[in-house]
């Protein structure tokens, strides 16, 4: 359908369901767990961190920046006495592909799809990688020759792009990882904003000194809910989101941009209707 968004918002709400296959389709997690990762939480943090090696927990956590304190942890380096990174990525991408040859169906061959990771590869590779270091981490692997894989891996490395910039705009704003679940969930109408499936599981104690530190800034009021100031803020970082992931389009001629949220469209379209699953 057609959109008014600014392109870097168009473009995330046509890639992003390329990327949501890595999460709630099953193919991604059996494939993890033919490697040896059963745990769902294990193949998340092994597959979305091996581009950046065997590092420490506390450098994951860092970089994830949304994950609670001792969550990563939790799973590295555990998971690398099971498989190597070369492993828990091969596994990924092999998972994600088949999770999206089944939902596109005919399109996974179709010239429009390789005209689609054509281009969305270029975007991909095309912005600094400077301050953003799981988008550099991505970028420094090769880029697959088959379509279906080359779509995916662009549309990746372009989320961890838009994802390291958001990062910054929620620390240019004092915002931490669990307070922006928070922000999150409210301006997704989810109330109380401690039920988010990102962050119900925290204790409650927590939950509540994130609610309470929230309050102190005038960002929520007594009820849960945002203030003016609250919503000014979420606004704040969602617009300079948006402005810090215009890079990689920047150097594509405007009828190509044109073409590449033409040839997305339908395969977006596609894995929408599916719920991506």
């Amino acid at each position: 359908m057609p959109s008014s968004a600014p392109l870097a918002r168009r473009m995330f709400e046509l890639f992003e369901p390329i990327c949501l296959v890595n999460f709630f389709s099953d193919e991604p997690n059996e494939a993890m767990a033919a490697i040896g990762l059963r745990n769902y939480w294990d193949g998340y943090f092994a597959g979305r961190s091996a581009p950046l090696g065997k590092v420490p927990a506390d450098v994951v956590h860092a970089l994830f920046y949304s994950f609670a304190e001792g969550e990563a942890a939790r799973h590295l380096p555990r998971v690398w006495d099971r498989v190597t990174p070369e492993e828990a990525l091969a596994a990924r991408e092999r998972g994600c592909v088949a999770a999206l040859r089944r939902i596109v169906g005919d399109l996974a061959d179709s010239d429009g799809l390789a005209r689609a990771a054509d281009l969305l590869t270029t975007a991909a590779v095309s912005a600094p990688s400077e301050g953003r270091a799981m988008y550099a981490a991505l970028r420094a692997l090769p880029i697959p020759d088959e379509p279906v894989a080359r779509l995916w891996h662009a549309a990746d490395m372009l989320r961890e792009h838009r994802g390291d910039g958001h990062v910054a705009a929620c620390i240019g704003e004092g915002i931490g990882g669990t307070e922006s679940h928070m922000l999150s969930a409210l301006a997704m109408g989810i109330y109380p904003a401690e039920s988010f499936g990102r962050v119900h599981h925290l204790p409650k104690a927590r939950l509540a000194a994130v609610m309470d530190g929230l309050r102190a800034r005038d960002l929520i009021d007594a009820s849960g809910h945002f203030t003016d100031s609250g919503r000014a803020t979420r606004e704040r970082i969602e617009a300079l989101t948006d402005r810090l992931a215009e890079a990689p389009y920047d150097g594509l001629a405007p009828g190509v941009r044109d073409e590449l949220v033409a040839v997305l469209e339908p395969i977006s379209g596609v894995l929408v209707a599916a719920g991506s699953s």
